[in-house]
């Protein structure tokens, strides 16, 4: 028995920490518990979600409750309305140029994309269903943006909800939904195991896009001008210096699309491992994607097999929890 399942089974004997989610925890099935799928954020990097499940469904596991976030809540919406298919489609014909052809930007909004275009691609797909409708128990995970709330989208169109989720601030217009202005739910919740145990997941399995980004979040603990920059400010007149600065800076000044997407690398990598770290999933999936840019879709083809691989990796470990919850 491998060290995961060993602490997944400490866990369940001393008190199933989901079962507290509603008095009668159900059973999807004789002989197996209820499984929770958590999915994670990433962007593209989300695409490996496709090859989890593809391995699911191949292998016969059927989650019954699943939450995800921004990219996750769109593979996992897309699950749970039947369109799968439709998705994977789509996704592994993008290419640079049809990707271009979705950004419908726009300089006076909330965001650089309205996301017109890829909201009506998702509606083509999905169509007006709403999430109440869905066979699978469902919640996209929001973020309010005046007030930091985690928003847990349970309810109503689910094309919306997807939207919500998948909103990154500054890139795409936050969405207007109850009354309130909701971005992505990567902000407050990567991963989200905490909404698939409120829905009464018995045995939750996390996937977190993010585990890949290694050497992030140490601390370095004394920083400060090199020695030739603090010499020239003695031998240099103030216009000179300014000038030299300004030059050197400007040279190794990183470009505004490498600051938006390493920011959200550093805010992904140290939320996830905060959540997870309060609440850990029973069994962690984590696709080796950090070789794969945020907004690097033209590479599904990549990620979905990567997630394929990593869910495969798992397999062993999910059938033995699941014959032991039974």
């Amino acid at each position: 028995m491998n060290s995961v399942l060993q602490g997944f089974l400490r866990r369940t004997r001393s008190g199933d920490r989901s079962v507290d989610a509603s008095e009668q925890t159900p059973h999807s099935a004789v002989g197996r518990p209820t499984i929770g799928l958590a999915m994670g954020g990433g962007a593209a990097r989300g695409l490996a979600h496709i090859g989890v499940l593809r391995t699911f469904i191949k292998h016969g596991i059927k989650p019954d409750i699943i939450a995800g976030t921004s990219m996750g809540a769109v593979v996992g919406g897309c699950y749970a309305a039947g369109q799968l298919d439709a998705l994977e489609d789509w996704a592994r014909r993008l290419t640079r140029r049809r990707i271009l052809g979705y950004l419908d930007v726009s300089l006076s909004g909330s965001g650089l994309i309205r996301g017109g275009k890829l909201a009506r691609h998702l509606e083509g797909q999905i169509g007006p269903i709403k999430i109440e409708e869905l066979a699978t128990r469902f919640a996209a995970i929001a973020t309010e943006i005046e007030t930091g709330h985690e928003v847990w989208l349970t309810r109503g169109r689910l094309l919306e909800a997807l939207r919500a989720s998948y909103a990154l601030p500054g890139v795409f217009s936050p969405v207007h939904i109850g009354g309130r202005w909701l971005v992505d739910g990567a902000l407050v919740n990567p991963v989200p195991v905490s909404a698939a145990r409120a829905l009464d997941a018995r045995l939750v399995i996390g996937v977190s896009t993010n585990a890949d980004l290694f050497g992030r979040g140490t601390t370095i603990h004394s920083h400060g001008f090199d020695e030739d920059e603090d010499a020239l400010t003695d031998e240099v007149s103030p216009g000179k210096l300014s000038r030299l600065l300004k030059r050197k800076l400007i040279a190794g000044r990183p470009a505004m699309t490498t600051v938006m997407t390493e920011a959200y690398n550093v805010m992904q990598d140290r939320i996830t491992r905060a959540r997870l770290a309060g609440d850990p999933a029973d069994i962690t999936i984590s696709p080796r994607l950090g070789h794969i840019g945020l907004f690097e879709f033209h590479r599904a083809e990549e990620a979905i097999a990567i997630g394929t691989e990593s869910a495969e990796r798992a397999l062993e470990t999910i059938m033995q929890a699941t014959a032991a919850l039974a």
